[in-house]
């Protein structure tokens, strides 16, 4: 009798032990599908990007943590001048990342190493049901993906002409290509003009220039030479070349194509070309621009005012010797922490004319690896900080203009004195595909314009050579 009742107590002690197992320790017993607690799982999603510390992004990796907290994300910034080559090599050796960012001018180019957005992305989600008697469910929930339509809806115009390109990669024949979507950004920056209010004031300059007639006539004010050296006292701006110019090649193509330049036609760089329709004896715009940037390096030109002998234009403009300096917000915060007393003005860049409104794009995109064990993650990851509801937190925190077509997000940025100028902008923004090389097309420009500033070459013969280099660029393959 003892031993049968020992025996059922041991029975029922059992059971009462595989109760608190199928319980667990916070009193919520397992449901839902076999597959989707077996999906469940620890995962790690590697992030590589440029010029963010973790801090700028850690909202955002704490905010996906908080709905897919089996997600571990491991982030990565690398320098600019390194993280390409680190890129490729990794990737090569199948020790890349899941997701890394890619400059919107290499989108073509890294086509063959991304994986597009996949229709919709099924990921195992864990919650907790019931009142008194508690639950945790895990399930697989499908969503449906942001359709190349959707990115034209909700991303800046410039996004969607970089990020959706047909699939020629995985279609049988290029009739069968269809359109998706092969990255997303998190913001978008344009370029502005920077300005010492002092130096403008102290020449009579009462606002930043508007247009680039205005502008020319405002840097002749603002400079001052030694009338026996010759040597340039205070630069109205820091144009005319390339080597100590800091982004010279977006400086030139932002005036190309506000001259209506045809930057690429048909796969081909065509900005030497006249566009249908000129007159026969006309400057071709290409030309025009080219001329008109290279005149402030010319001591024969009356607004003279920089030269290939003078420091980095960024370095100069800090130390209080230039009045105008084109950048990005990225130089915002460089020429606050290092020059603090300077007293700062940001501004659109000028334009040829208002109806023609033309501003230039500059933008990091985050794209999937083809070679990721986690593409629903991945991308699950991509579009999580991407989408508005999320990226906004990043941007405050971070004063970088949005990528989104947001009405909402846009007006409130403008009240940003420090964000106006380069949201202002974001509208009008174009880029250009700069080949398989960008690097190399930013050095066939440099050599375009050190070519004529040094006489070696007419601006005619400089831009042909230019754009016989670019094509041969266009057609090279990584």
């Amino acid at each position: 009798m003892r031993k049968n009742m020992k025996q059922k107590l041991q029975i029922f002690s059992l059971l009462i032990l595989v109760a608190l197992v199928l319980v667990g320790v916070n009193g919520c017993a397992k449901g839902g599908t076999l597959e989707a607690q077996k999906a469940y799982k620890s995962e790690k999603l590697v992030w590589w990007r440029v010029w963010d510390n973790e801090d700028a992004v850690s909202d955002l990796i704490k905010a996906y943590k908080q709905v897919h907290p089996n997600v571990t994300i491991e982030y990565k910034k690398f320098r600019y001048d390194e993280y390409e080559k680190e890129l490729l090599e990794a990737l090569a050796e199948d020790r890349g990342p899941d997701i890394f960012s890619i400059h919107n001018t290499w989108m073509e180019r890294y086509k063959t190493k991304l994986m597009p957005l996949p229709s919709s992305t099924t990921l195992p989600v864990k919650y907790i049901t019931g009142t008194v008697k508690k639950e945790e469910i895990v399930e697989l929930q499908t969503k449906n993906s942001l359709t190349p339509s959707a990115v034209r809806k909700n991303f800046l115009d410039v996004v969607a002409t970089d990020v959706v390109m047909k699939d020629d990669i995985n279609a049988k024949t290029p009739a069968e290509a269809v359109e998706k979507v092969w990255g997303l950004p998190m913001n978008m920056d344009t370029l502005v003009m920077y300005y010492n209010k002092d130096l403008l004031n102290n020449s009579g300059v009462i606002e930043p220039a508007k247009s680039w007639a205005d502008f020319q006539e405002q840097v002749k004010k603002i400079t001052k030479i030694d009338k026996d050296s010759g040597q340039i006292l205070i630069s109205g701006t820091s144009l005319g070349t390339a080597g100590n110019v800091d982004r010279s090649f977006d400086i030139l193509s932002l005036l190309m194509m506000q001259n209506l330049t045809p930057m690429i036609v048909d796969g081909q760089a065509m900005f030497s070309a006249k566009p249908k329709g000129m007159a026969q004896e006309a400057i071709a715009p290409g030309i025009g621009a080219l001329e008109y940037y290279v005149q402030f390096s010319s001591p024969l030109y009356e607004g003279y005012s920089w030269n290939d002998k003078m420091p980095n234009s960024l370095e100069a403009f800090m130390k209080g010797q230039v009045g105008y300096f084109f950048g990005y917000t990225y130089h915002r915060d460089e020429i606050k922490a290092k020059a603090p007393k300077l007293n700062l003005g940001i501004a659109p860049v000028p334009q040829v004319g208002e109806g023609q409104r033309v501003n230039y794009a500059n933008y990091w995109v985050e794209g999937v690896s083809n070679k990721t064990k986690i593409k629903n993650y991945a991308w699950d990851f991509a579009q999580f900080v991407s989408d508005e509801k999320n990226v906004v937190k990043y941007l405050e925190k971070n004063k970088k203009p949005t990528a989104l077509k947001s009405t909402k997000l846009i007006n409130a940025q403008l009240l940003d004195e420090e964000l106006a100028a380069p949201v202002e902008q974001l509208l009008t923004a174009k880029s250009w595909y700069h080949g398989e090389s960008p690097n190399a097309a930013e050095t066939i420009f440099a050599e375009m314009i050190n070519s004529v500033v040094n006489s070696s070459l007419q601006p005619q013969q400089a831009i042909n050579q230019a754009v016989e280099k670019i094509n041969f660029s266009l057609n090279k393959k990584l």
